[in-house]
């Protein structure tokens, strides 16, 4: 063989064992979620759950024949902390994706970093709208999946005409409750008939607010609570409601962050009747249900933990990113974007959840009674999927606003009255 030839089969054998080197080299997925602190009791499961969902997946066989493994970092319920740890698994860590993030405070201080970086964040819990970033799928419940059809509940079943809009102090409550005032009013309620009451995380002193409630619901009125109250706080708050003898008979509680996790650690005997609105429960009597829960036990290896509605959301946004994944047939960041457009997957309650260009999903929307199992009796169900919207039609200045990440709108925050965007958009 002569020099040329030995160089040329060289160079080939080279390039090959760099193929295979990269073919073999793991996507990194980031987990982006509070394991100590306040919100540690909602989201340490989310943190299992992503791992359960990168087990499966490389028991599959990965994604581009490539494994998948698991880069998980504690904020540690610290919302400057978020932004830290968001940079360090974008620039030190340099994972493909992310999966993470509870609070809407915590999504904030995320959100330039993973622009700046150009980041992907599957974000899994409801929130309040009024944002669309390319940088991030929001597979939660935005307000119209959630809050609103809570609302309609009481008013149209219960026939709740006072209304308690209590939540922590921080920007999903207050931005939700911003709406839910307006739709209240809209519908003929009256100020004095709205009490609105804000709470620091991790509040524990309950006994002033709920005699408050108390006293606000003895006008003679039927009354409700509309909870939009955070993380371990709910334990103190569920227990002083039953302390005071407030049943769901006499003033009942319809909460939008109280899943089946966090009423594991409550005696839920005093509170059957109270109500939560989630587009998942457990109790869904379905197989792919059943099939899910199994898997999470015994990936967990304790028969007594629950699942609830955020780890489906984890479950559907990985399904849909590992679709658009191979699609793409590239982990980087924009093509999978545009691969995401349209992407079906199955959920947990039977039917199917579809990516929309504004970067929220398709989901059904559930209301659930509390049982003395610290199960939920789905009491009311939409009867097909709902088609998440990102700006309220309830808000001043967000009534003209739309989003839309396809050409030719190509951003989240389009005005259909001016015909511009303001803010980021896609080019």
């Amino acid at each position: 063989m002569n020099l040329k030839k030995l160089v040329f089969a060289t160079s080939c054998l080279a390039m090959t064992w760099s193929l295979q080197a990269q073919a073999q080299e793991p996507i990194k997925v980031g987990v982006l979620h509070s394991l100590s602190g306040t919100m540690a009791i909602s989201e340490t499961t989310l943190k299992d759950t992503v791992l359960m969902l990168i087990e499966q997946q490389n028991e599959r066989g990965g994604l581009l024949g490539r494994p998948l493994e698991a880069v998980v970092v504690d904020p540690a319920s610290d919302w400057p902390l978020f932004a830290e740890r968001a940079r360090e698994l974008l620039e030190v860590e340099q994972v493909d994706v992310v999966f993470g993030v509870w609070t809407s405070v915590a999504r904030k201080s995320v959100l330039p970093v993973f622009e700046e970086l150009n980041g992907l964040l599957f974000y899994p819990v409801q929130y309040e709208g009024e944002e669309s970033s390319k940088n991030v799928f929001y597979t939660g419940a935005a307000p119209n999946q959630q809050a609103i059809p809570a609302v309609d509940y009481f008013m149209n079943e219960l026939g709740i005409e006072r209304w308690v809009l209590a939540g922590t102090d921080y920007v999903y409550p207050r931005t939700t409750n911003r709406i839910l005032e307006q739709y209240l009013k809209d519908h003929g309620v009256a100020d004095e008939d709205i009490m609105i009451n804000y709470t620091p995380f991790g509040h524990a002193d309950w006994q002033s607010i709920v005699a408050d409630i108390r006293q606000f619901g003895s006008a003679g009125k039927p009354t409700g609570v509309v909870s939009t109250i955070n993380g371990d706080a709910n334990v103190p708050f569920y227990r002083e409601l039953a302390n005071q003898g407030i049943t769901a008979e006499d003033i009942p509680v319809i909460a939008f962050s109280v899943g089946e996790e966090e009423l594991s650690g409550i005696d839920t005997g005093p509170l059957v009747g109270h109500l939560a609105a989630w587009n998942y429960f457990m109790s869904a009597d379905v197989d792919v249900n059943y099939d899910f829960i199994d898997a999470w036990i015994d990936f967990i290896g304790n028969p007594d933990r629950v699942t609830n509605d955020p780890m489906e959301a984890h479950y559907i946004g990985f399904n849909m990113w590992a679709k658009a994944v191979e699609i793409a047939g590239t982990t980087e960041v924009d093509a999978v974007r545009q691969a995401m457009y349209g992407v079906t997957v199955p959920n947990l309650t039977g039917s199917h959840a579809t990516m929309f260009p504004n970067h929220h999903i398709t989901k059904p929307v559930l209301i659930g009674e509390i049982q003395t199992d610290g199960q939920f009796d789905i009491v009311w169900q939409t009867p097909g999927t709902v088609i998440g919207d990102a700006w309220s039609n309830y808000l001043p200045g967000s009534r003209e606003i739309i989003a839309d990440w396809l050409p030719p709108v190509s951003c989240g925050n389009f005005n259909i009255r001016t015909g511009q965007c303001s803010g980021q958009s896609y080019e």
